[in-house]
């Protein structure tokens, strides 16, 4: 398992994704979670800008990142 630590109180799911190493970049970012294979705390997520916080957990193809607090 991954874990990101952020600063701000969230971050966008995309841009979690680029700072884990999933996702080269935005648009892979956002052809991932179109593609449905993007879930946030168990559930399927379609929304790019979904914020996401501390104790959140993303799933990305077997993949799985947490994220937490500086």
């Amino acid at each position: 398992m991954e874990e990101i630590k952020i600063s701000d109180e969230y971050i966008k799911l995309g841009q979690a994704l680029k700072l884990a190493g999933i996702a080269s970049s935005g648009v892979e970012a956002k052809f991932m979670i179109e593609d449905g294979i993007v879930t946030v705390n168990g559930e399927t997520e379609l929304r790019r800008g979904r914020k996401v916080r501390p104790g959140d957990m993303i799933s990305v193809e077997g993949n799985q990142v947490k994220v937490s607090r500086l």
